[in-house]
């Protein structure tokens, strides 16, 4: 699957792809930027109601740099 393709799979439905929201932090086919679309899209898919995506997620913004920027895959 081109990673394009995957990443607006993922979009649509994380869960079915990560069995935790750390999951996405650490999956290196992604950016930091990237990662964190995956994220915003999990929270809203669960409506808030999923603490631990709102965790990573601030995890994640405190890796990206002022500029926006996100490290590459680490």
């Amino acid at each position: 699957m081109a990673k394009k393709k995957l990443f607006e799979d993922i979009l649509h439905n994380p869960p079915r792809f990560y069995r935790m929201p750390g999951d996405v932090l650490r999956d290196r086919r992604f950016d930091d930027a990237e990662r964190g679309e995956i994220l915003r899209a999990w929270l809203a898919l669960e409506n808030g109601h999923r603490p631990e995506i709102a965790v990573a997620l601030a995890e994640l913004e405190g890796r990206i740099g002022p500029n926006g920027i996100g490290h590459a895959a680490e």
